[in-house]
């Protein structure tokens, strides 16, 4: 078997959970590399490697560089990406940087992993939220044509990077002792006991960057703009596991049961309701998605008005499908079809 020298660039939340993974599906790793802005030692599952500083000649000899990106934030992508390219490496990148270049490939490889074949060495993850909804909305735009979709989101802190996490907790603890919660760690009111549809900032029409970012990156994976979409995104207060409520207008005529059979042979989706319960729990919750590879879905139920409409529930690890797994699925992608070649050795 062919193995492959891989950086993992990032050592937060998500940066450790593309190492855990890489361990887990037995990845061909022929030599790990874990990039940061500081040099530092970093524990992954009782196991512990060094960390180096990023910099461009860190790149040399790699094969897969996957970067964990901070969402919102400029990634360590936009600063090393390209020289990553330049000296063998495929990047994927999970920040946001490339993922509206005409150039790049944004890929969910169960929905559009034939976008692959054409990268020129950057490719794009979606948004956390955008990759868990497309993995219930896309299948059934391939069967049925998504005419229209109203989705609301139900944002684990998570999604915020490890301060995020970090601030729940701290909040969480400050509320139970009766005190006023003081440092919000970066969102903009308290998220303990609380939600937040104002975590994002406002871009156009009232609607703010992250729910511009699942509609432009909706249009992009499908690769059908005329899907009409309104979505409000709300930040609650759970630790892992982003939840989704979708309403879809079709073409054709959809009912639950067929929704469902779709859903049922889906890659990556797995129905959770009072048929096919998981753990005894017939219904989707972040708790039960959190460390499972499929995203969740269930409350499966028709328009009451229409034949042509349809509502669901999806759930998903955020930073697994959300972010890590995925990354690691394209290039377990790249792999199979015969699109990524090893690299010169490595000069290190």
């Amino acid at each position: 078997m062919t193995k492959y020298r891989v950086a993992v660039v990032g050592a937060g939340a998500v940066g450790v959970e593309m190492i855990r993974i890489l361990n887990q599906r037995h990845f061909p790793v022929k030599e790990l590399l874990v990039l940061a802005r500081t040099a530092r030692p970093l524990t992954v599952d009782g196991v512990t490697c060094q960390v180096r500083e990023t910099t461009a000649g860190a790149f040399d000899g790699i094969d897969i560089a996957l970067f964990a990106g901070t969402e919102g934030e400029k990634g360590a992508a936009a600063a090393f990406g390209a020289e990553a390219v330049k000296r063998g490496a495929v990047v994927i990148d999970n920040g946001s940087d490339f993922r509206m270049d005409r150039g790049v490939p944004l890929v969910i490889p169960e929905i559009n992993g034939d976008a692959l074949k054409k990268h020129k060495g950057i490719i794009a993850n979606p948004n956390c939220t955008t990759a868990i909804i497309l993995m219930g909305l896309g299948p059934l735009h391939r069967a049925f044509g998504v005419k229209r979709a109203v989705i609301s989101t139900y944002q684990a802190v998570s999604g915020a990077g490890a301060k995020g996490v970090e601030g729940l907790r701290k909040q969480t603890e400050a509320a139970l002792r009766g005190e006023k919660v003081g440092d919000l760690n970066g969102f903009p009111n308290p998220i303990a006991f609380n939600v937040l549809a104002n975590n994002w900032v406002l871009e156009d029409k009232g609607y703010s960057n992250e729910e511009w970012k699942v509609i432009k990156e909706t249009h992009k994976i499908l690769g059908d703009k005329s899907i009409k979409m309104a979505v409000t995104t709300v930040r609650v207060p759970t630790f892992v596991g982003h939840g989704e409520s979708v309403w879809i207008e079709t073409k054709k005529p959809i009912s639950p049961k067929a929704a469902r059979a779709v859903f049922s042979r889906s890659p990556g989706v797995r129905v959770v309701d009072e048929e096919t319960p998981l753990e005894g729990i017939n219904c989707p919750m972040p708790i039960l998605a959190q460390g499972r590879d499929e995203s969740l879905v269930g409350r499966i139920r028709a328009d009451l008005f229409s034949k042509y409409a349809l509502a669901f529930w999806i759930v998903g690890d955020n930073l697994r499908k959300g972010a890590a797994l995925n990354a690691v699925q394209i290039a377990e992608t790249l792999i199979a079809k015969g699109w990524l070649k090893p690299s010169v050795p490595s000069r290190r």
